[in-house]
């Protein structure tokens, strides 16, 4: 989510994903059906980047990558050794005009990982009224209610994303989604703009990991310090080699969403740091995403999966949020977002918002920005763009 301050503490907000079921009947383990139209192309050159990883590890850069990537100074030997700490934070919007994530073996340790702050974007009283007359009222709160564990039985395709900004580790959430083009051997997670790229004042972050099904168990900090690899991590962890987002987050995303919050979203494209198999055999499980865009109406209930991690919560545990969805805008001028009422708080941006369309779970949202109360969360609708971003992923690097 995104903030309208910029608070001493870096607040990452929401992972968000769907489970076990829009009160029994939204289920996430389960593979959804149905796939996504094709549509108008996207730029990618614009929105997505690529860097890549052999299974041992050692770096492989596309010549033309390879090429832009000298331009702007960075040796990708050097940056596996560390040079990705060295920010400046005057100058690291043109330092990461490319996108570079090459594999770094036993980087994201379960202590790095406990020590990500949440991605937060929260909008003030002021921002939040800026939109009357396009936004329904205020939703009454929900709170959210603990998944069941393991996880992976309860909520496979959902997890962490992982990632290093200016400020140090940092955390969100994505879902596992199926590629249309690739039928049971995708590789994309979805998650926020935010979660990927700074938006209008910053470039891409660095060292982006998933996680899925992140402390498989449910178990508390104290129990982590103890708990196996496998219970903490039990799919392992997925680096993204190519990361997209709309043009519009990166053009006006800010502190507090801006003008890029409505196209607040983001597809990653992940190989594993071991092994070979792709993520959704990995995991067994992968939704469909839902590009019509539904009116609140047609949507009826909506679902909300994640890791808060700002207090009450600690970021460890998995929760969730179902309420019937209204509309919410930023401003008259940009595209109507959904809103539903939930309390988590920062931790859970990028997570997937879920409702059922034929019987079956579909993603429709993610976790974009809420109000520091943190009594609701909104979301964008994807329409058209999103899903141009999505195809033009997919087809471009799926399958890799």
């Amino acid at each position: 989510m995104r903030s309208t301050r910029t608070p001493a503490r870096r607040r990452r907000r929401r992972t968000v994903l769907a489970a076990a079921g829009l009160v029994a009947v939204l289920a996430l383990t389960a593979t959804a059906c149905g796939g996504s139209a094709d549509s108008a192309s996207d730029k990618p050159d614009a929105t997505s980047s690529q860097a890549a990883a052999d299974g041992g590890g050692k770096v492989k850069i596309p010549a033309d990558l390879a090429g832009k990537l000298k331009e702007h100074g960075i040796d990708v030997d050097r940056w596996k050794d560390g040079g990705w700490k060295d920010w400046d934070k005057d100058k690291w919007l043109s330092d990461a005009k490319d996108f570079i994530n090459p594999v770094i073996e036993g980087l994201w340790k379960p202590e790095r990982m406990r020590s990500a702050e949440e991605a937060d974007k929260t909008v003030t009283t002021k921002d939040a009224s800026a939109g009357q007359g396009v936004s329904d009222p205020d939703p009454a709160p929900v709170r959210a209610q603990a998944e069941k564990t393991p996880y992976h039985r309860n909520a496979a395709p959902v997890g962490k994303v992982f990632f290093d900004s200016p400020d140090g580790p940092a955390v969100c959430s994505g879902t596992v989604v199926k590629d249309v083009n690739h039928p049971g051997k995708s590789n994309l997670v979805w998650t926020a703009g935010h979660c990927v790229h700074a938006g209008g004042n910053g470039g891409w972050y660095r060292n982006i990991v998933f996680v899925p099904a992140y402390n498989d168990l449910g178990k508390s900090e104290a129990e982590l310090s103890n708990a196996s690899p496998s219970e903490i991590a039990p799919y392992g962890n997925w680096w993204a080699n190519w990361a997209s987002t709309s043009n519009q987050w990166i053009q006006g995303g800010s502190e507090t969403g801006g003008d890029g919050a409505a196209y607040d979203y983001a597809v990653l494209h992940v190989k594993p740091e071991q092994g070979a198999k792709s993520l959704e055999e990995t995991v067994g499980a992968a939704l469909d995403v839902d590009f019509s865009a539904p009116s609140t109406a047609e949507a009826a209930k909506m679902g909300a999966w994640g890791y808060p991690a700002a207090p009450p919560y600690s970021g460890e545990k998995m929760f969730k949020c179902v309420d019937v969805p209204g509309r919410f805008s930023l401003s008259a001028s940009l595209p109507t977002m959904y809103r539903i009422g939930c309390d988590m708080t920062g931790g859970s941006s990028g997570g997937g918002w879920f409702r059922v369309l034929n019987g079956k779970s579909v993603l429709v949202s993610n976790t974009s920005i809420g109000p520091a109360d943190n009594t609701w969360l909104a979301g964008p609708q994807l329409g058209r763009d999103a899903e141009a971003l999505y195809q033009n992923m997919s087809k471009t690097y799926g399958g890799q």
